[in-house]
């Protein structure tokens, strides 16, 4: 059983939130089977994207998928066989869930590069400002992973969602304030007590903020749908073109708040833009669709498609700043609809 430590900060003890490009051991799913998300036929028409999604990541690293029950399990079996994924690349925690957003709802792995050990954050979950009740099975999920994986766990206290934070592994984290600063995760803190409970639990230096997220996501402006740290010091910022588009002045906001910020070797923030698809609309909705939501993992990096005019534009780019990993295309065209993409569905468990 895991242990709960709750004098010291993973700070004290030498524990970081590692960049997404650090090695992985592992990718942690949340499997999906609530018809919440995906409406009617909607979850069916979505699944061959998820298993082509999972297909990809086991290619390099182990795929560990948490399913709400046996009976799901062995159905998941069946669809991973059929889609020729190689079922010792799968391992499962067997629990309850509610929904599939593992970015969200999952562990947190922090590393000690000192004493090579690991530990599992075990933030709070409130389903995005209680938006989407129930969510207490998703919010006991970190513990039910560490415990299969016999790692020590720590409690913060206090709602965080993965998505809603971007590290680029050397004390820099990247956040929103239309998120983290939104009165329906942590109405009692401020922003500087938010930036200690980042900098002592994930083991950071610095917090950089931008202004707010895209339109369709409702997460109230999560940042892996438009900034993410590609290197060290190198962002990737989503830009929408037309001035006439709802994305424009928001992101144009966070692109100009990026170029103004240092690291904390006060070297200058190095910012690629990155389009955004034209409106991905389904049944008169306007989807959260983002290039910028794309999982780094050992396999290479895959990135959400959906089939738009500008998806080969985004590619070139990505290929570019991945210039010593493969870039994976995969449609998200019906994942989309459920307000996320691969990144929101996954959470890299990092080897030491």
């Amino acid at each position: 059983m895991p242990t709960h430590l709750d004098t010291l900060t993973p700070k004290q003890l030498g524990f970081k939130f590692p960049a997404e490009w650090h090695p992985h051991r592992a990718t942690w799913l949340t499997f999906p089977h609530n018809e919440a998300s995906w409406q009617g036929d909607k979850l069916a028409r979505m699944r061959p994207q998820y298993l082509a999604f999972i297909k990809e990541i086991s290619r390099g690293e182990k795929v560990g998928i948490v399913a709400h029950n046996q009976q799901l399990k062995a159905q998941i079996e069946e669809w991973l066989d059929e889609t020729g994924v190689d079922l010792n690349q799968i391992e499962f925690v067997i629990k309850p869930t509610n929904d599939a957003w593992c970015r969200d709802h999952g562990p947190a792995f922090l590393i000690n590069p000192d004493t090579r050990q690991r530990l599992v954050l075990d933030w709070g979950h409130n389903a995005w400002g209680g938006k989407y009740p129930p969510y207490d099975d998703d919010n006991r999920t970190p513990i039910a992973i560490a415990e299969h994986l016999q790692l020590l766990t720590i409690q913060p206290g206090i709602i965080m969602e993965g998505g809603s934070v971007e590290f680029n592994g050397q004390g820099t984290v990247l956040t929103s304030r239309s998120c983290l600063l939104n009165p329906n995760r942590n109405p009692h803190l401020n922003q500087a007590q938010l930036e200690e409970y980042l900098a002592n639990y994930y083991g950071i230096e610095q917090v950089l903020w931008v202004e707010d997220g895209i339109v369709g996501d409702d997460t109230d402006g999560h940042i892996d749908d438009t900034t993410r740290f590609v290197k060290e010091d190198t962002v990737v910022a989503c830009v929408e073109s037309d001035p006439n588009d709802a994305n424009h002045a928001v992101l144009q906001t966070n692109l100009d708040l990026l170029k103004k910020m240092r690291l904390p070797n006060q070297k200058q923030l190095n910012v690629i833009e990155l389009p955004m698809p034209k409106a991905v609309m389904i049944d008169d909705f306007r989807t959260p669709g983002s290039y910028a939501n794309f999982l780094i993992c050992n396999a290479g990096v895959i990135v959400p498609v959906f089939n738009n005019p500008n998806d080969q534009l985004a590619i070139d780019i990505l290929e570019n700043v991945f210039a010593d990993k493969k870039v994976i295309p995969l449609p998200a065209t019906e994942i989309i609809w459920g307000q996320g993409s691969f990144h929101c569905l996954s959470q890299q468990e990092p080897s030491v």
